[in-house]
């Protein structure tokens, strides 16, 4: 534990030189960004910019904007440019920081992010902007993380929850759990170094209680991270069936769109179609696969093979069924091996077919599966489509807003690892192992809470989480 903390310490003690990155996307654009960030951001953003008011940014309040030019070592002009002030601990990253806003072609951004480097930054590396907003107060690590939430999210309410992240809502519950297990930890170690001390001591009864209560507490935070990951990564949903059972048709009618091309042609489809659906806040991932038969044709084949990869993979398997054809052996042999909660079986092209009896009849061969009736050429049945997927993964079918949820499978992995750290502080309890011993698993279950949010980690860790980072963050 004491390496970890001194490790976080040293790192933060070395942030010495002056970094720099463009900002935004490249490409084609109104506008782009150069931010630079240490202590000579002004100094170095001299050296490549004057304004029109000839005022040094350095001399300059915080929180102001200059309008000028950016200038090559012969003072030849290469844009007009927009120059920020910001100036320490009051900046994204707690450092001095100079933002230029060029026009935003690829060309002219580059040359100017070559006279900044070449006046004395450095290139910034993915992620090191956030990774200095955290090394310098500004940020815990899991604050950081919401960050890249925020930027790879698919809906509005993916920006919701990573924004509540953002502004601590994961820490604060986090840290709530690390503070009752520390507490815990004081008293053991009080009964431990002054046993002739009197004071108030707590019974092997009230200790189960804390751990358990505490317990309580972790799993149910645990718990939300399967809804918190649908809403950050999306469902993964397979569309699958036979050759011309209307998996395309069943797409377009997703996205509105003519999207996949649909023929009357088997195998019109050989390599899978993605495409995001924006699911009531829920981004449903839409693969529309290769249909599944047997055939000879070499690229067909893969095609039926990469299916069966993506069915694997996938959190939800939509299974179209021409209902005129029904159920084939084909189906009963790819259902058989797919898991029934995962599979919703979809009878599809209800608008030119209706036969009650066989309807009935069909039913009763997919006994154990959720069955709908859907028409993909007349949008019937879809709407029930998206009430059952929802359904199957939120409570009362819809996402609760104000809920936090764990989005994170990093932190995830850390608040599993404190769990097991504190059963195990229970089983010895049980036992009757001494007091020393339980204090160690207990110790060991707030290092892994303090990873989460950043209070005890190693430079290894701080390294491995902003290398994620997009360049420029």
């Amino acid at each position: 534990m004491e390496d970890k903390v001194y490790l976080y310490i040293e790192v933060k003690s070395v942030i010495e030189d002056t970094i720099a990155a463009i900002a935004t996307a490249l490409g084609a654009s109104g506008v782009g960004i150069i931010r630079i960030s240490g202590p000579d951001a002004a100094k170095i953003a001299d050296q490549v910019f004057e304004g029109k008011n000839k005022i040094k940014l350095r001399e300059r309040p915080k929180y102001t904007i200059s309008y000028g030019t950016v200038y090559d070592e012969n003072k030849t002009m290469i844009d007009e440019a927009l120059a920020l002030v910001m100036w320490k601990p009051h900046s994204f990253t707690g450092e001095d920081v100079i933002e230029l806003q060029c026009h935003g072609g690829t060309v002219v951004l580059k040359k100017v992010l070559e006279l900044i480097l070449k006046a004395g930054a450095r290139l910034a590396e993915p992620g090191e902007f956030s990774k200095r907003a955290f090394l310098n107060g500004r940020l815990d690590l899991a604050q950081a993380e919401s960050i890249m939430d925020i930027i790879t999210a698919k809906t509005e309410t993916a920006v919701k929850m990573a924004m509540g992240n953002l502004k601590g809502d994961v820490s604060k519950h986090i840290k709530s759990i690390s503070g009752d297990v520390l507490e815990l930890i004081a008293y053991l170690e009080a009964d431990i170094d002054f046993p002739e001390e009197d004071f108030i001591r707590l019974n092997e009864e009230e200790i189960m209680r804390r751990l358990t209560r505490i317990e309580t507490q972790i799993k149910t935070v645990l718990q939300t991270y399967q809804g918190g990951r649908i809403i950050r990564e999306g469902l993964k949903t397979a569309l699958v069936g036979r050759p011309n059972a209307g998996k395309s048709s069943l797409l377009n009618a997703f996205l509105q769109e003519e999207r996949a091309i649909v023929t009357d042609i088997p195998g019109t489809t050989r390599d899978t179609i993605e495409e995001c659906y924006n699911l009531g806040g829920i981004p449903l991932i839409l693969i529309d696969t290769a249909g599944i038969r047997e055939t000879h044709d070499k690229i067909e084949r893969l095609g039926v093979a990469r299916t069966k990869e993506i069915v694997m993979a996938a959190d939800i398997i939509l299974y179209v069924i021409d209902i005129k054809e029904g159920v084939k052996e084909e189906d009963n042999a790819f259902l058989s091996g797919l898991p029934p909660n995962k599979v919703i079986v979809l009878l599809n092209k209800i608008d030119v077919y209706d036969n009650k009896v066989k309807e009935q009849k069909i039913r009763g061969q997919l006994t154990g599966y959720k069955v709908l009736f859907v028409s993909a050429q007349e949008n019937t049945g879809i709407k029930q489509l998206e009430q059952v997927i929802s359904q199957l993964f939120f409570e009362n079918g819809s996402i609760n807003t104000d809920k936090l949820y764990l989005t994170n499978a990093r932190q995830k992995e850390k608040i599993e690892k404190a769990l097991e750290a504190l059963t195990s502080a229970k089983t010895g309890l049980l036992r009757h192992i001494p007091t020393d011993l339980i204090e160690i698993d207990m110790k060991q279950a707030w290092i892994y809470l303090g990873e989460v949010t950043g209070e005890s980690v190693s430079e290894d860790v701080i390294d491995e989480v902003f290398s994620r980072f997009c360049l420029g963050k």
